[in-house]
């Protein structure tokens, strides 16, 4: 039995440092199976369930309406991890997405600025959360609650309610409607903010101060972190990567819109949770968060296929938010 073990153990040994890592971070937290097991059993029933849920076409689909959610879950991992919450990420993208259609409108229709004023305008409401909520010492559950609705606000009085229309073909292309070998653009830059957050959060020693952060605050501020400056920069992420999912949507739609994506926040907190974040803080992994939104992503799906209304649809997501939180805590 030893010698199994010994033998096992020197296999692992033998296999590429790149697989290994990506097998730590598949394995990691207190209950990784029982995500994997949940994501295969929805597969199960929604196949037996609907001829038409099975194909590439659908799930190609599904990627692609999953892309907002596991765009912004990535950043909202680095907030949740940090032990604070961003509800502002609906209205942010709303604005990031006007700012973007309108900077195009009236500088110059060219798509990198309206890329970099989408992207601006998620860092800048992102600082304003992160900033207040840590030299004010305000929970960042209110802080964030007072900016959904006065980003929101300010994205409805900039064109006075009206949405702004977009035309140019190259930011369709890069953002919504073009294709990499058959992918879809959404769905790879999804692939590039995973890997971006996977670097960023368990490769980086940033990523370590936020664990560290959302741990335990106090022992981390004595060891030499700049907490106050860790949480910040989380809420400046997760407003970027709103403005990139503004940029996507934006983009799908050819036109910005001030009053989309009303209630995104529960399905990427949904998302982030399921992905065996802890809403305590000091725990997650990117690689979860992104199953987490597949998840959601799925369960939509194929809620939609078998023919579930949309009120039913929030009440089973709304469950499971309260018991993946009772189901992760320590």
């Amino acid at each position: 039995m030893t010698q199994d073990v010994s033998e096992a153990a020197g296999e692992m040994e033998q296999r590429p440092a790149w697989l290994r890592k990506v097998a730590v971070l598949l394995l990691a937290g207190d209950k990784p199976y029982a995500l994997y097991l949940a994501f295969a059993v929805l597969l199960v029933v929604f196949s037996v369930a609907s001829p038409f849920f099975l194909s590439v076409d659908n799930f190609l689909n599904i990627g692609r309406q999953t892309t907002l959610v596991s765009i912004i879950a990535v950043g909202m991992t680095f907030v949740i991890v940090s032990g604070n919450i961003d509800l502002s990420i609906g209205s942010t993208l709303a604005l990031a997405g006007m700012t973007a259609a309108l900077a195009m409108e009236q500088i110059a229709d060219f798509w990198i600025i309206g890329a970099v004023a989408a992207l601006g305008t998620g860092a800048i409401v992102g600082f304003i959360n992160g900033f207040v909520t840590t030299r004010l010492m305000i929970p960042s559950f209110l802080v964030t609650l007072g900016t959904l609705s006065a980003v929101r606000g300010v994205a409805l009085l900039i064109t006075n309610t009206k949405p702004v229309l977009i035309a140019n073909e190259t930011y369709y292309a890069v953002f919504g409607e073009g294709q990499v070998a058959g992918i879809p653009a959404p769905i790879i830059w999804t692939v590039l903010v995973v890997i971006f957050g996977v670097l960023l959060l368990h490769y980086n020693v940033y990523g370590r101060r936020v664990y560290a952060t959302g741990g335990n605050a106090t022992a981390a501020r004595y060891s030499g972190i700049n907490t106050k400056m860790t949480t910040t920069i989380a809420f400046l992420i997760t407003g970027m990567l709103a403005g990139l999912a503004a940029l996507v949507l934006s983009a799908r739609s050819h036109a910005a819109r001030p009053d989309v994506v009303q209630g995104l926040e529960l399905d990427v907190i949904a998302a982030v949770i399921l992905g065996g974040s802890s809403l305590f803080g000091g725990r997650g992994l990117i690689l979860g968060t992104l199953l987490g939104s597949l998840i959601i992503g799925t369960l939509n799906n194929g809620l939609v296929l078998i023919g579930v209304g949309s009120a039913l649809q929030l009440v089973i997501k709304g469950v499971i938010i309260v018991a993946a939180v009772a189901f992760t805590k320590k």
